[in-house]
């Protein structure tokens, strides 16, 4: 599963190495937070795959990883089964206009982009977790998102 780390310049998507092998890159992708137009929570990322993968792996319905390649520019896609997802949309980064992902860290990810982080690069869940107040030595209660994802259309599920 990739990590994703934030700091105040940029969104790091670390890859394992698995992950570099199917979609044949060699390094992580990094993103300017500039660059980053709009974040969203998907509960199907395979509807969100447009174009073909070059370089890349896929085995429909089960495993899709790289950059894909269509008329729209590129994608960078790491997409495992019928998970959620997170489709963050990127204006002028040079290198891809869409990044799709199955991870179950996509509302931490959209509550860590709404606060401002340190130079540091740290996990998303890390930064959103350190930003709960703390009331008489415990951190304060935190509403639990599911219900309004549901009314959304996002199913939340703890597997990844």
């Amino acid at each position: 599963m990739v990590t994703l780390l934030l700091d105040s310049t940029q969104l790091d998507v670390v890859l394992s190495a698995g992950e570099r092998a199917l979609s044949r890159r060699k390094s992580d992708v990094r993103v300017e937070r500039s660059h980053i137009q709009k974040v969203q929570l998907v509960d199907d990322a395979w509807t969100w795959l447009r174009g073909v993968p070059r370089p890349g792996t896929l085995v429909r319905g089960v495993l899709a990883m790289g950059t894909w390649k269509s008329a729209a520019g590129d994608d960078f896609v790491v997409v495992r089964r019928r998970h959620p997802a997170v489709v963050i949309d990127l204006e002028a980064d040079p290198e891809f206009e869409r990044i799709v992902l199955t991870t179950r860290n996509g509302l931490a990810l959209v509550r860590a982009l709404r606060l401002e982080t340190d130079d540091q690069p740290l996990e998303v869940t890390e930064i959103v977790t350190a930003a709960l107040p703390v009331i008489g030595g415990r951190r304060a209660p935190t509403a639990n998102p599911r219900p309004a994802l549901a009314r959304l259309g996002v199913r939340v599920t703890d597997r990844a």
